[in-house]
């Protein structure tokens, strides 16, 4: 690892511990919000006897026992690759929505249940009475706002989990909406109201469950990024000089990070390292254009192969080593052969072409004419493409 390898890990190291320590900050001033909402629900609807502000102190309570796990699985879903890890611990943030999103249609089962029971058995519900309702838009107008705060900083630090809690939030405020719809109705007599509203707080929240289900188990199946984004990283690939193209680009997240491989084409006879560098800027580009890209693997292709088999179920060529053992079969008695001070092999359309360099060739012989001798020699191997002989040292 060089310098600026070096660099660059400690950069991706002070991000996460940044990111890390601000969505711990956010979660806990929030659980501290939902504590004091949730007791003062719970207090105040089991004192005039409001099912639904009862649930919807529970469902607050359900926010703190959500944002302990948020700051658990923030810590360890964040932390960088280790050797058991090679792709970090982004999946830690992903199992904790699906976990988030579980609890959530847990929650609103239970509360649907209570409520529907509690309607169909015609329980008396009494006048709340105006601090019952002032109770409710507190906790309202809190949750508003730690949901707005919550996802200004899921969005600034591309957190999936802190974006799920923060709507977990958002669904506590609309939950109490409704509400403070049934403690109102029930202030003027409209007692069936509260139950109702009971019962549509649970569906509520058991719809924000279910969407987080959804949306975790699409990245454990490894759902790629939107068309558009994979698109743009099309471009940016191909923006780079000596790319001639670009395919099958594959993309995934790992929690708030995305993981790219994509196969790019240079120029058929350029070095292996200068195919490399070529490479590697292209990583650095996808790097800059997006943040959240933190593992970029590409493989070089000399050639558009898109439209054919993966390489590995084609018939195989013969490497060097097989080369030069089945040209010294047919070429031994050759002097460009005999004199070689280089050869480069080059692995196209299925052929192998065939760069030959030597010091000097008998008098009276050009270069046209010992790859004339060469190719007549050698008619028997079908996998020679191109052939060329060259005056000089070589690349090599």
């Amino acid at each position: 690892m060089n310098e600026s390898d070096t660099d660059t890990a400690a950069t991706q190291d002070n991000r996460r511990d940044a990111e890390t320590r601000e969505a711990h900050r956010v979660t806990l001033l929030g659980a501290g919000i939902d504590t004091a909402i949730g007791v003062a629900k719970v207090v105040a609807g089991a004192l005039v006897g409001s099912a639904a502000l009862i649930a919807d102190g529970i469902h607050s309570f359900s926010d703190v026992l959500t944002d302990a796990f948020v700051i658990a699985a923030t810590h360890f879903g964040r932390r960088g690759p280790d050797s058991n890890h090679p792709y970090g611990h982004g999946r830690i943030e992903t199992l904790a929505t699906l976990w988030l999103g579980s609890v959530l249609i847990f929650v609103a089962g239970g509360i649907a249940w209570a409520s529907i029971s509690r309607l169909v058995h015609g329980t008396p519900v009494h006048a709340p009475g105006a601090w019952a309702i002032g109770v409710a838009v507190i906790g309202l107008v809190s949750k508003e706002w730690i949901y707005r705060y919550t996802l200004a900083v899921a969005r600034r630090i591309g957190s999936r989990l802190l974006e799920a809690n923060a709507w977990h939030s958002r669904s506590d405020a609309l939950s109490t909406v409704v509400v403070l719809l049934g403690l109102i109705g029930a202030q003027f007599g409209v007692g069936w109201l509260d139950a109702v509203a009971a019962t549509v707080v649970g569906i509520m929240v058991g719809q924000i469950g279910g969407q987080l289900l959804w949306e975790s188990s699409q990245e454990l199946v490894d759902t790629a990024l939107p068309e558009a984004e994979q698109e743009t990283m099309r471009e940016v690939a191909e923006a780079v000089e000596g790319v001639r193209g670009v395919h099958e680009l594959r993309t995934r997240t790992l929690g708030s990070e995305v993981v790219a491989d994509l196969h790019i084409v240079v120029p058929a006879r350029v070095t292996v390292s200068e195919g490399h560098e070529i490479g590697n800027e292209v990583a650095r580009r996808l790097r800059e254009s997006f943040p959240r890209l933190t593992d970029v693997t590409f493989h070089i292709d000399p050639q558009d192969d898109e439209a054919k088999p993966e390489h590995g179920l084609r018939p195989g060529l013969p490497l060097r080593r097989d080369v030069e053992g089945e040209l010294e079969a047919v070429w031994s008695g050759l002097p460009a052969w005999r004199d070689r001070v280089a050869l480069d092999l080059h692995y196209l359309d299925n052929e192998i072409d065939i760069s030959l360099y030597v010091d000097d060739l008998p008098d009276g012989q050009d270069l046209h004419q010992a790859a004339a001798v060469l190719r007549e020699a050698a008619r028997g191997l079908e996998w020679i493409g191109d052939l060329r002989v060259w005056k000089g040292p070589g690349r090599g």
